[in-house]
């Protein structure tokens, strides 16, 4: 009785221990269909808003083209440059950035390599060169005091390192994460995700060192990007940093809320 029972602890100790090891090789070599969720566009494709544009096409390497939109404004207050989440394409990214021309400000917004129009090969390093590659862009048409950087869930890591490697006016985040690191380890806690990642996004080792003023704002019942990454983030030592929290607000909706379109209209004045 005792040698059938340890039989089986055995095989169901195998067993887990292969499901594991199995789960464990998904995440790692899936991860990027884990992560990022971009939807295709023709090359073809006529993009409509409801405000003036431009659609602009960025050969930033070799095998990369990158394609964005930039809309216009008569005397706009400055530029933003506009870093979206990680689903979707400029077609309703166009519509979403949108409310900021409202704003009386110009905007840019690009798609990342695999989205909509654009293509190459995913990379951190090839967000953070595309990226820059907008930026400098700007810099041909605005001066840095003119620019705000805005990063949306996945686009917040990728804005944050804008804002340490340059000198632009401000920096607002909204659904921030402390690091893709973290996100990951509270969907798949016991995994050890530190070493499976292959990208990190470390927004946490970013904004400590950025000069620009920075703004946070988060809702409490993100199910997506946890509250509590961002909050880790409030916790450093940090310059120029305002937080704030829209309760009740998840990770789509915070347009929705009173309190957003107030820091909206503060830091955008």
């Amino acid at each position: 009785m005792q040698k059938r029972l340890k039989r089986r602890l055995k095989r169901t100790i195998y067993v887990l221990t292969a499901v594991y090891l199995m789960i464990g090789a998904a995440l790692y070599f899936f991860q990027e269909k884990l992560m990022f969720f971009p939807t295709k566009l023709d090359q073809n494709y006529e993009f409509q808003f409801g405000h003036p544009f431009e659609e602009l096409f960025f050969k930033t390497e070799e095998n990369a083209l990158i394609n964005a939109l930039n809309f216009k404004t008569e005397n706009p207050k400055g530029v933003i440059l506009y870093f979206h989440g990680n689903a979707g394409d400029l077609s309703r990214w166009g519509k979403i950035t949108e409310y900021f021309v409202e704003k009386s400000y110009d905007i840019l917004v690009m798609d990342y390599r695999t989205y909509g129009k654009s293509i190459g090969e995913l990379s951190e390093a090839a967000f953070y060169k595309d990226a820059q590659f907008c930026y400098n862009y700007l810099l041909n048409h605005y001066t840095e005091d003119e620019i705000t950087l805005y990063g949306r869930s996945l686009g917040t890591g990728i804005a944050s390192y804008l804002a340490v490697e340059n000198n632009p006016k401000q920096l607002i985040l909204e659904t921030p994460y402390y690091s893709i690191e973290d996100v990951a380890k509270s969907r798949f806690p016991i995994f050890p995700v530190k070493h499976l990642l292959k990208y990190k996004f470390p927004t946490y080792q970013f904004l400590p060192k950025a000069d620009c003023p920075i703004t946070i704002i988060h809702g409490t019942d993100d199910a997506v990007v946890p509250y509590d990454s961002s909050i880790k983030l409030r916790k450093l030592d940090i310059r120029n940093l305002d937080y704030i929290t829209v309760k009740g607000g998840n990770h789509n909706n915070l347009v929705e809320f009173e309190e957003y379109h107030k820091a909206i209209n503060r830091v955008l004045k």
